[in-house]
């Protein structure tokens, strides 16, 4: 499952209602795949803002609005599949504080491979036009070979009475289109396949386990981490969830493996998704417990150097890490700093933790030279940040004098974690004083992602409060498009 629309969620929640009624249609639509015995599918979950729409007067007094939806997926630029459709909203008696979102759900059949997919959504009742948002999307599902499913995030699911678009194994999910979990979830649950573990070997048991990692550093937590044996099948079902009251803000990854009887992995899955929870309750009793007696973190005993050493490794922390660093930390004792920076280092690598530590701090050491400024450390930037949890960029454009740009630079990653590939940054530095850049823009999972990127970019001489505005007048001298397809 993954977001295309590059919508920012945290950006619809706080938008006033007159902001959302302009001209946006704004949408998120999230998608699994599965398999079937008549061949693949991917479902389609999109939900649409009722209050970014234009609402009609019917014959019967009351109101609806249409969304005209054309889905295609390419090969090649040759269309293999396609949808178009028209959703309408529910009928209301008024579209005042109409705040409420509207859902959709499609199943499309399509063959095993990769293809370009593409979604138009434009308001039937509006003259803006549609605008198209594009990802690769793969579809493998092996015929002798165990593979997992897509993950369905869902919000509710109940014993279906008959079988409808919403049923899968017996049971009406009805789902959660976001990869954003705010404070009022307390929970998580989803839905996933496994199929031909009957395959997978000739033992007729595997282990099936599904947990939570952190996704900077894709470490366990280990309290939202379950495993059980499965009686193998042609297809095993997975319907499960997680309480998340307590789970801190943070990016994650939710996986599911499938485990044969020697403990390798056959099959796998994991999605992307994001927690914002300010109230989660920061527990220290297991680094409380932690023995530091002859390690190195017993030799740091200067309260200000142990609080640095911790503040630097913010960056590439977990959620409940960055929750110890934001409310424990000040009034922290020496000890249980200690213990707590000993911890950090033995999860990341517990045959040599020092070790790991004095790698990072060269790179802390690194990003101190090169991006530091006179009121922010290194680590603090946003550059540095990024060179921290992924390490240096393949390719690093700066452009600091094209005459209506403000000075920028776009970074290039030819690979991260999680699979991506062929990522990009770009920092810009508005204020031209402080010499610090910060992030505009980026393509890759968790990060920000602003279709408005160009015209905050040319904000040094052009201004709009259009925010549907994504385009800029090209000028002489500006090749900010040109450098973002072909970094150097």
């Amino acid at each position: 499952m993954k977001k295309i629309l590059p919508f920012l969620l945290l950006l619809l929640v706080t938008l006033t209602t007159s902001e959302l009624q302009a001209k946006n249609l704004w949408a998120f639509l999230t998608w699994s795949t599965f398999n079937s015995p008549e061949g693949p599918y991917i479902e389609t979950y999109l939900s649409v803002a009722g209050n970014s729409v234009a609402y009609i007067k019917k014959d019967n007094g009351k109101f609806q609005a249409t969304v005209n939806i054309l889905m295609t997926f390419k090969q090649d630029k040759e269309i293999r599949a396609f949808k178009k459709y028209e959703l309408y909203s529910s009928e209301v008696d008024d579209t005042i504080n109409n705040n409420l979102y509207f859902v959709d759900q499609q199943r499309i059949a399509i063959p095993n491979g990769t293809y370009d997919f593409e979604i138009q959504l434009s308001d039937k009742n509006k003259t803006a036009p549609a605008v198209p948002h594009s990802q690769a999307l793969a579809i493998d599902f092996p015929k002798d070979k165990p593979s997992v499913s897509g993950i369905e995030l869902v919000k509710s699911y109940t014993k279906a009475p008959v079988t409808s678009e919403l049923t899968k194994s017996g049971y009406d999910l009805v789902p959660y289109t976001y990869t954003f979990f705010p404070e009022i979830e307390s929970k998580m649950t989803f839905y996933a396949e496994l199929y031909n573990m009957d395959k997978a070997g000739a033992d007729d048991k595997f282990l099936l386990s599904y947990y939570i990692e952190s996704f900077e550093s894709n470490m366990k937590l280990g309290q939202y981490t379950r495993v059980k044996k499965e009686v193998a099948k042609s297809v095993n079902v997975l319907l499960a969830e997680f309480s998340i009251e307590n789970l801190a803000s943070g990016n994650y990854n939710l996986v599911i493996e499938a485990r044969d009887q020697k403990n390798e992995i056959v099959a796998s899955k994991k999605i992307f998704f994001q927690r914002m929870n300010p109230k989660a309750k920061v527990t220290m009793e297991d680094v409380k417990t932690t023995e530091i007696g002859n390690t190195f973190a017993e030799q740091i005993t200067n309260r200000d150097t142990l609080k640095e050493y911790i503040s630097c490794t913010y960056p590439v922390a977990t959620g409940i890490e960055k929750a110890f660093m934001r409310e424990s930390l000040k009034k922290a004792d020496v000890k249980t700093m200690q213990q707590f920076f000993y911890s950090y280092w033995y999860q990341r690598d517990p045959k040599n933790p020092e070790k790991a530590w004095l790698f990072y701090k060269q790179q802390v050491h690194k990003v101190q030279v090169n991006f530091g400024t006179p009121v922010k450390k290194g680590y603090q930037t946003d550059r540095g940040r990024v060179y921290l949890e992924y390490g240096p960029p393949n390719t690093r454009s700066t452009h600091y004098s094209e005459p209506s740009n403000y000075p920028y630079e776009i970074w290039q990653y030819y690979t991260m974690n999680n699979n991506q590939r062929n990522r990009k940054f770009i920092f810009f530095s508005p204020d031209m004083v402080t010499s610090d850049f910060f992030l505009l823009h980026s393509d890759a999972t968790g990060e920000i992602n602003n279709p408005r990127w160009k015209v905050d970019l040319r904000n040094r001489i052009y201004s709009t409060s259009n925010l549907q505005d994504t385009q800029v007048i090209e000028s002489w001298g500006n090749m900010q498009q040109d450098y973002w397809d072909l970094p150097n």
